[in-house]
């Protein structure tokens, strides 16, 4: 058995936790290729490294000496080497490039990465492992994409080149040579790239929670764990505000059957949460997480006889593409269609899509509402379970929370509602409650 393990930032933010990683690694010989993150925070008041190295680029851009912000951020990882006992090791060399680099040509991305670049060093010391670097065997597109034939290809021999590994997250190389950064969290991607190009059985990502919660604890007190949760079902949480994994991360692996267990660095013991592409498993719950967004906007359109109107949604929806707006949702009647969008995009444009929408389609009325939150219940086992949405809607008119809007998709995977953004947290609470806490 081979095992891909990601380390997240809080999980390596210190000597101390980069020997608890070490630990968990020697625990284990089939964790055989390691993707590091960048020095998280140490404390609730101290700086993400990557946050200090954007700090400096922005510095930098402004004509500022970044030798101070050098300095700092160099004294971190010397924190680091000097708390593993790595009397041999020194990063000098590498802030000397750095420095030099900067001043040749100053780039947000190549900066950005060198947290991830600099721990990976570090990493691949402590353990005695080879390293990779990412610039050599991950490559982008020139439309800033993957390019997943050739990424592959290079990193799946370099992998059987080099059968122990250190593989720095969060970057790669874009069409011209150069640094090319993933979205913030993008360690996790890189992760799932690794494992499928090396065709792994498992892929551990370790962070600082022993897994996904049903719903967030910040609105309910310790929610039950999710044990198992399948592709489609991550996607969808996601998407709706679930951040324990990059919503991204899934497509590499998923491709090549590989699970992926959410592990925790401080409670290695822990099961975790194991997410699959398909699973026989039934859920303890009829549903498998409850999670939600607030500040979106709806847009209903009316017109008459709309259905016999050939055309009539294609030319609405003209009018948000060409305003840059995407749509969320578009639940719809036999004369009415709604369209769900972020307020925050939205509002500026507001009285422009307005008139595009008046001269596309002619519409009897539009009316615009804000202050709403999208709540998201999601599970495979609703599809079998009869009267789910009776007592989503049950449990919410109990709690005195009035829906404004409710969309299911057709695979029966979710249902979505829409209330107040002052309903928001209430409503989470009612829903989490009679399908866990009461499992009614």
């Amino acid at each position: 058995m081979k095992k891909v393990v990601k380390f997240g930032g809080s999980s390596l933010a210190d000597a101390k936790q980069f020997k608890k990683v070490g630990d968990i690694i020697r625990a284990d010989e089939s964790r055989v290729f390691v993707v590091p993150s960048a020095p998280g925070k140490r404390n609730s008041k101290d700086t993400k490294v990557t946050d200090m190295l954007i700090n400096t680029y922005n510095d930098a851009n402004a004509g500022k000496d970044v030798t101070e912000n050098l300095a700092k951020i160099k004294a971190r990882y010397d924190e680091i080497i000097d708390g593993l006992g790595l009397k041999d090791f020194s990063l000098d060399k590498e802030f000397e490039k750095i420095a030099e680099d900067i001043k040749k040509e100053l780039s947000l991305d190549y900066l950005a990465s060198r947290g991830e670049y600099l721990n990976g060093c570090i990493m691949a010391k402590y353990l005695g492992f080879d390293f990779l670097d990412p610039k050599d065997v991950i490559f982008f597109n020139e439309e800033g994409h993957l390019n997943v034939y050739k990424t592959n290809k290079v990193l799946g021999q370099a992998l059987k080149d080099h059968p122990h590994a250190v593989i720095p997250g969060f970057y790669g190389c874009d069409k011209d040579g150069k640094v090319k950064t993933f979205s913030r969290g993008g360690s996790d991607v890189t992760g799932s790239i690794v494992a499928g190009a090396a065709k792994v059985d498992v892929y551990e990502n370790w962070t600082d929670v022993s897994g996904f919660l049903i719903c967030d604890p910040r609105i309910v007190k310790n929610p039950a764990q999710i044990k198992t949760i399948t592709y489609r079902e991550l996607r969808e949480l996601s998407y709706m505000g679930a951040s324990v994994l990059h919503e991204d991360a899934i497509f590499p692996v998923r491709s090549a059957g590989i699970p992926i267990n959410i592990k925790n660095t401080n409670r290695p013991e822990d099961e975790g949460t194991w997410i699959v592409e398909s699973t026989g498993q039934k859920n303890e719950y009829v549903i498998t997480g409850i999670a939600g967004k607030k500040d979106f906007c709806t847009v209903l359109i009316t017109k008459s006889l709309m259905n016999s109107e050939v055309g009539f949604c294609r030319k609405a929806l003209q009018a948000f593409e060409d305003n840059g707006i995407n749509i969320e949702h578009m639940p719809s009647g036999i004369d009415t269609m709604t369209v769900v969008v972020h307020e925050k995009e939205f509002i500026n444009k507001e009285q422009a899509v307005v008139s595009e929408i008046h001269r596309n389609c002619s519409p009897d009325t539009i009316e615009i509402e804000s202050d709403l939150a999208l709540i998201a219940v999601v599970g495979r086992g609703m599809k079998s379970m009869r009267g789910t949405a009776g007592r989503i809607f049950s449990a919410l008119a109990h709690s005195h929370v009035n829906v404004r809007m409710i969309d299911q998709g057709s695979s029966e995977l979710n249902i979505i509602v829409g209330v107040k953004n002052e309903d928001f947290e209430t409503a989470v609470k009612a829903i989490y409650d009679i399908f866990v806490t009461t499992k009614l």
